[in-house]
């Protein structure tokens, strides 16, 4: 059996004209989306997925999880014909073929996307520049920093010479991140530069909240436009003028 928990009533039994968001996951992000998104999409109905029941019907399910949990999701999304967003960079969703509608957001803050945007689009220009890209997350991070990834490939830099930065000391001391956000921040740092300048492009998202926030705006989107059943990246939303 494939759904999260027993048949309870149903959820849509208080409003039928209010959306279902079912979010997948235990950990730190999870949690944060659960208490955050209700406020963020008054006309939704924000569970999480242990609560869910097999009566939940077509919904939009936020995979914010470790994998644990990921076929059984695929299963329900499959069965009930249900939007999955993941959020999870590096999973496997990204290179599986679905009968349902599939967004991959490895990141969330509007913002941030509309900046890595600009990059895909005209980072080409600075191919022939010494270019450094620099990126910090809290401590317990051990994922694939997946948006210095991106911002890689945009500028023709190997991922592999990404700097990655764990420590809070060197965070506090070297990159002037604030005590308090130590335990929940992301910081992006790109120098590009020739023999007589140099130019710093700097990005830092500190606090859950700005995750939240856009994808709530993400969510807002799904509902409003048809999808296909097929994979989307959450950049075409961006290039769509979605969000």
């Amino acid at each position: 059996m494939f759904y999260p928990a027993a048949s309870r009533q149903s959820l849509r039994s208080d409003s039928m004209d209010k959306a279902v968001i079912i979010v997948a996951g235990t950990g730190k992000l999870a949690r944060e989306l659960l208490g955050a998104l209700p406020g963020a999409l008054a006309s939704a109905e924000v569970i999480a997925w242990a609560d869910a029941g097999k009566d939940a019907g077509s919904a939009i399910v936020v995979h914010a999880g470790s994998g644990r949990e990921l076929e059984e999701i695929i299963c329900y999304c499959q069965t009930t014909k249900s939007t999955l967003v993941e959020l999870a960079t590096g999973s496997e969703i990204e290179q599986r073929g679905f009968d349902f509608p599939v967004v991959l957001c490895p990141n969330t803050n509007i913002l941030m996307l509309k900046f890595m945007a600009m990059l895909a689009a005209s980072g080409s220009l600075f191919r022939n520049y010494q270019v450094s890209i620099t990126e910090s997350h809290q401590a317990e991070k051990s994922s694939v920093p997946g948006t210095a990834v991106a911002l890689a490939q945009s500028l023709g830099v190997p991922s592999e010479a990404i700097r990655s930065i764990r420590d809070p000391q060197a965070q506090q001391d070297d990159l002037k991140i604030p005590a308090e956000y130590l335990a929940r921040h992301a910081f992006h740092r790109i120098e590009i530069e020739d023999q007589v300048g140099r130019v710093v492009l700097e990005t830092s998202v500190f606090g859950p909240a700005p995750y939240a926030e856009g994808l709530a705006q993400i969510i807002a989107a799904i509902r409003s436009h048809t999808l296909e059943n097929r994979r989307y990246s959450v950049m075409e939303f961006i290039e769509n003028g979605w969000v």
